[in-house]
């Protein structure tokens, strides 16, 4: 795949979640085509799943972590833990293998996570978006 931009997308604010590899040629701020992804029901197993399905992906087309040159990540509205979980698991990639990441959201959010990757910088973190005010249960105890 050499001459192209791997991204890495990932999406986790549903019990469905979704990673895909993203490609285009270099020089292009749009117009991405997906290599390949994944999609699972993953609801409480979020957690343990998430980055074998991006090694699987990985695997699948000879690519390895140090391929990615970006990380694309839906910041929401969505479900808390999800969404918690998706960007931390992002910003951690993205800071180990010293490469840019953007928090997108909306319909279009893969291709708006794109347009910025371009200017984004190494060692930036992204934020969700919850849609509504966080709401954690007090202790009983």
């Amino acid at each position: 795949m050499s001459g192209h931009r791997v991204v890495l997308a990932i999406r986790t604010d549903t019990a469905e979640a979704s990673v895909a590899l993203l490609d285009s040629a270099p020089g292009q701020n749009s117009a991405t085509s997906e290599i390949d992804s994944l999609t699972w029901t993953a609801g409480r197993q979020l957690s343990d799943q998430l980055l074998s399905k991006v090694k699987q992906l990985l695997q699948a087309h000879e690519l390895a972590w140090r391929d990615f040159e970006g990380i694309i990540v839906f910041k929401g509205p969505g479900s808390f833990t999800g969404l918690r979980i998706g960007v931390t698991v992002a910003n951690t990639l993205a800071y180990s293998l010293g490469i840019p990441v953007v928090a997108a959201g909306g319909p279009d959010w893969v291709e708006a996570g794109w347009r910025r990757l371009s200017s984004a910088q190494a060692g930036e973190i992204v934020l969700p978006e919850y849609g509504a005010e966080v709401n954690i249960t007090k202790s009983k105890g």
